[in-house]
């Protein structure tokens, strides 16, 4: 199920960059939550009822490290190639486990911490950061994969050691009640200035693909399953994300890596190999 949630995600990247064009960043992701919101509301809207204060801590967590890793990544898409945001979004990868560690206390492996020094050298190739070619999209969403692995982390925690349906339900419900008004909240901030809005047809189909498929039922999908694997193997399998993102990128939009960019995306995903991987092949081996 976390394996079919990353195609979908991956075909996010092209949906988001062609509603950009009709509307602001924090404008799209305010639709894109309400879309998902309703929807929440109502197939599990009876199930907040289930919420007690522990669970509505918790959510509203879960949906801050949401809504804000969104925000992040699609502001960065204004200033960004698909294919360069979504390989700088596999970063998540190798970071969750630090995180993993901050957070539960478990001692990190040491092809973890190989995976990520390979991946950091990759990402340098990738992004070629010098003052020429400094790109803000590029550092926005790099920030954006500390909210992921935070919120992967997280998910785990508070899902782990139940099995039923109605708490699902219920995070799923308050993490759009949660991101919802940080999306407001960055829209008065940043875009209130700049507000553009053209009710196109590629505009609607990006905000029905992305507040349907990518928001609610991916979100349901991901509440719902993760707690049957590890924050470490989920993000394993975020990181065909980028792969997924670039072939369509390339398809749709004509957008294609240099061979500097080439090089560096192939480290950063032998760095993901590696941290992943190394330590079933050392235990092979012995």
């Amino acid at each position: 199920m976390l394996f079919s949630a990353t195609f979908i995600w991956g075909a996010t990247f092209i949906f988001t960059k062609v509603g950009l064009d009709d509307c602001p960043p924090s404008l799209f992701v305010i639709l894109r939550f309400c879309i998902a919101l309703l929807l929440s509301l109502a197939f599990f809207g009876k199930h907040l009822k289930s919420i007690d204060r522990v669970i509505f801590k918790r959510g509203a967590i879960l949906g801050l490290l949401f809504g804000g890793g969104f925000l992040l990544q699609t502001y960065g898409l204004s200033y960004t190639t698909v294919s360069k945001s979504a390989f700088i979004t596999g970063m998540t990868v190798p970071i969750t486990p630090f995180v993993f560690y901050l957070i539960q206390r478990k001692p990190i492996q040491l092809w973890s911490k190989i995976g990520v020094a390979v991946s950091s050298i990759g990402l340098y190739i990738f992004t070629d950061p010098s003052i020429d070619n400094i790109n803000f999209g590029d550092v926005l969403t790099l920030l954006s994969t500390f909210f992921w692995a935070f919120y992967i982390t997280l998910m785990d925690k508070y899902t782990k050691n139940d099995r039923g349906f109605n708490l699902t339900a219920a995070y799923v419900v308050m993490q759009f009640i949660a991101a919802t008004p940080l999306a407001v909240i960055s829209f008065f901030l940043l875009d209130y200035g700049d507000i553009y809005f053209n009710p196109t047809k590629d505009l609607f189909i990006a905000l029905a693909f992305n507040g349907i498929l990518a928001s609610f039922f991916v979100t349901f999908i991901h509440t719902g399953v993760q707690k049957y694997t590890t924050p470490v193997k989920a993000a394993l399998i975020f990181s065909l994300e980028p792969v997924i993102a670039g072939f369509i990128a390339a398809l749709t939009l004509s957008e294609y890596l240099n061979i500097r960019e080439y090089i560096g995306a192939s480290i950063m995903m032998a760095g993901l190999f590696i941290s992943e991987v190394g330590g079933f092949f050392e235990k092979r081996r012995k």
